[in-house]
């Protein structure tokens, strides 16, 4: 048996304008950083940090389909990581729903940990082009459908 996670996770939520277009960008991996699953997408309007809450679920979401063991989500959120660690308190009102969201999705593992990482890791830039290529998209995509 592995002392390690059987499956990571890097997460990264963006937002431009904070509150803007939001979106988030999910890398799941397996220990040895192969890549399993990754996809971004488009939130809508929201806050960098509902985002980084978000990117989180969907990350937990993605992962269930690899692993009901232990998953390691790793972001670049110092505020998300460590809420989720208990060592920050939740004090916003919609950052406590998210919060309760991921609560509700670690049910599908036997064991989740949170880690930090610096945003020039490997992993948390990978998260944060597939969060920035969905705004990217999403931008263009309305910008398409704009009249003469």
């Amino acid at each position: 048996m592995s002392e390690g996670p059987d499956v990571i996770v890097y997460t990264d939520g963006a937002s431009r304008g904070n509150p803007g277009p939001s979106s988030a960008g999910v890398l799941v991996c397996d220990p040895e950083g192969r890549e399993l699953h990754a996809f971004g997408v488009f939130l809508g309007e929201g806050t960098n940090n509902q985002a980084e809450y978000k990117a989180i679920v969907k990350g937990l979401t993605a992962a269930a389909d690899y692993t009901g063991g232990w998953v390691e989500v790793r972001s670049d959120s110092q505020v998300a990581v460590r809420q989720l660690n208990g060592e920050y308190q939740v004090k916003d009102p919609q950052l406590e729903e998210l919060n309760t969201h991921v609560r509700r999705a670690e049910g599908l593992f036997r064991k989740v940990t949170y880690a930090h990482v610096p945003r020039e890791h490997l992993g948390a830039r990978r998260a944060d082009a597939l969060a920035n290529q969905a705004l990217d998209h999403e931008r263009h995509r309305h910008s398409a459908r704009a009249p003469p």
